[in-house]
């Protein structure tokens, strides 16, 4: 009788919650652990540079967990938000003249979001047509458009931005950086993208099972060209806001972000095979790493333990992922 109750009751709630909320429980942890032994982690100051660094990852992250659950992955971003950021800076100086500063810079965004969709889908278009795997082509887009991108600047930097426009990266909004206000934007949006409506199912559908999804009458070409192409937006979105946060438009720009990006939406628990993956995951994952590397840089941690550590947490993320697949 009483293992037969212990049988019904289901799995004790601390297994239970370890097992739900496995990384969400590991960042309370190492938050409290950096509290206690990082100098300054906890100031108001400190907490609010984390959330900013962390907006210019996770607007891309965003778009990437969509794209890594529709079965894809795209190794171009860093170089996207190089180009975003050079274009933006290139049209403010060649239009000002014309239009004004502001207007100038704004068509260069509007621009730059344009080539970012344009490419994104384009990507998709090109898997469909050629069969040639998402890894290759933005391979080949990770060199290209860094190449692109030192072309406009014939190497220098560009900082024809005009007055002002280093709010968007650097200011604040009632005390908080005006970057984490589309953090969370592009959170919301996402979120409900893809929990609340046909194209976010049809997303997981494709990811799951492709011919399935091929067969139940949605178009699997169309919604992997989507995923990428809003990739490509957000990434034009935080290329232009870390121009403004640095004051100028370089090919050098945001080197090594699409292996951080790729690492907070695995860290969030979305799978590389497609189909399993939550925005709120990638939230966490963001979150996770600019607490870490933060963390490191107050303990003085040399960087180059630090490109340790965080390869060691990708791997361990993984392998806990895995491990809770199976239990579960």
């Amino acid at each position: 009788m009483t293992v037969s109750m212990a049988t019904k009751a289901g799995p004790n709630p601390v297994v239970r919650l370890i097992k739900t909320y496995p990384m969400e429980l590991i960042l309370i942890v190492l938050v409290v652990l950096l509290i206690l032994t990082a100098p300054g982690f906890a100031s108001m100051r400190n907490l609010l540079n984390v959330l900013r660094a962390g907006a210019m990852l996770g607007i891309i992250a965003f778009g990437m967990t969509a794209v890594i659950i529709a079965g894809e992955i795209d190794l171009s971003v860093g170089a996207g938000a190089a180009l975003a950021g050079t274009i933006v800076a290139w049209f403010s100086g060649a239009l000002v003249d014309y239009v004004g500063g502001a207007m100038a810079a704004l068509i260069g965004f509007v621009a730059a979001v344009g080539v970012g969709f344009v490419v994104g889908f384009s990507v998709g278009k090109f898997r469909q047509w050629f069969n040639v795997p998402s890894f290759i082509c933005t391979l080949a887009l990770f060199t290209a458009l860094r190449g692109f991108a030192n072309l406009i600047t014939g190497g220098f930097p560009l900082t024809t931005f005009p007055p002002g426009f280093d709010f968007f990266g650097g200011g604040y909004l009632l005390g908080i950086p005006f970057p984490v206000y589309i953090f969370a934007l592009t959170f919301a949006g996402m979120h409900f993208l893809m929990n609340f409506t046909s194209f976010g199912r049809a997303v997981y559908a494709v990811g799951g099972n492709m011919e399935a999804a091929r067969l139940s009458g949605i178009d699997i070409w169309w919604v992997k060209s989507m995923t990428l192409g809003l990739t490509g937006i957000m990434t034009a979105i935080s290329g232009t806001l870390i121009a403004s946060q640095i004051g100028s438009g370089t090919g050098t720009t945001a080197t090594g972000l699409e292996l951080d990006v790729i690492a907070a939406v695995i860290i969030g628990g979305t799978s590389l095979f497609g189909g399993k993956g939550r925005i709120w995951g990638t939230l966490i994952g963001v979150l996770f790493l600019g607490c870490i590397s933060n963390g490191m840089t107050l303990l003085n941690v040399s960087e180059y333990w630090q490109y340790v550590v965080r390869g060691g947490i990708i791997l361990g993320a993984v392998l806990l992922n895995q491990v809770l697949e199976r239990v579960r």
